[in-house]
């Protein structure tokens, strides 16, 4: 192929790339906005846009599913899994990846498993040792659940991180990883939902199972209201993330390391 040829093809399939990420977007733009608009429609069937406005959805999901005591719930069982994987996951990440000791291979392949395996796969166990231990149903369940993914998720994000750190920036390494870590696992707990849906009680429910409920129980229910709670959950989620990235930037993470190799020294 000439020079010509390949810029030719390498500009398609740039476009075609370009094309596809664009359809993409937009298409989840759209399904956003539909589930935005539906929240606010005093009614909407048959038309482009709704006959009216309003916002009495968003108040009755907020009686109806008590979304005070799930949003609570969900800040408690967030925070606790960050800070317990951090607390496991640190020491454990800094110990695979400056020692070597027999096992060490098989260890890494232990904590591959509950992210390779579909959580529904060794969920059903662990709820039911969780409910023979008479802590699934309640919020230490979940966090307890929600740790077993979490901690070998923090030690294999930060075990790299720090084997690619000259051993004289350890705690620049450790510090930025482990921020790095913690905005993964809260992002990852906050929609993680088959473990918590078993071993969830009835006062116990983070945000996403509630909002599985709202959809799937028993009842008629008005299509805007559980929009309206879809709505609540995506907002919660945002907010979190942006919350954790005004102090954690993932993509500066190692530049920031290595403009300080001089007082690290």
């Amino acid at each position: 192929m000439t020079r010509l040829q390949h810029e030719l093809v390498d500009r398609t399939w740039r476009a075609l790339l370009l094309g596809l990420m664009t359809l993409f977007v937009v298409n989840i733009g759209l399904m956003i906005a539909a589930v935005a608009t539906s929240s606010f429609a005093r009614r909407w069937l048959g038309t482009w846009l709704p006959e009216g406005w309003t916002t009495q959805w968003y108040t009755a999901a907020w009686k109806e599913f008590q979304l005070d005591s799930v949003l609570l719930v969900t800040v408690e069982v967030v925070l606790a899994v960050v800070f317990l994987a951090l607390l496991i996951g640190v020491p454990a990440a800094y110990t695979l990846a400056r020692r070597e000791f027999p096992g060490k291979r098989a260890l890494m392949l232990l904590f591959l498993l509950p992210l390779m395996v579909p959580p529904i796969t060794y969920g059903i166990p662990l709820a039911t040792v969780l409910y023979k231990a008479q802590l699934a149903g309640s919020i230490y369940g979940v966090i307890l659940a929600n740790l077993i993914p979490a901690a070998p998720f923090v030690i294999l994000v930060m075990t790299p991180f720090i084997e690619q750190i000259d051993p004289n920036l350890e705690s620049a390494a450790r510090v930025f990883g482990a921020g790095t870590a913690s905005l993964l696992v809260l992002v990852r707990t906050i929609a993680l939902f088959e473990l918590t849906f078993l071993t969830a009680g009835s006062d116990s429910q983070t945000l996403v199972v509630a909002l599985y409920y709202a959809v799937f129980a028993a009842g008629v229910r008005a299509p805007q209201s559980v929009d309206a709670m879809a709505m609540i959950y995506m907002a919660v989620t945002l907010v979190w993330l942006l919350i954790a990235l005004r102090f954690v930037n993932p993509t500066q993470l190692v530049s920031r390391v290595k403009e300080h190799p001089q007082g690290a020294v």
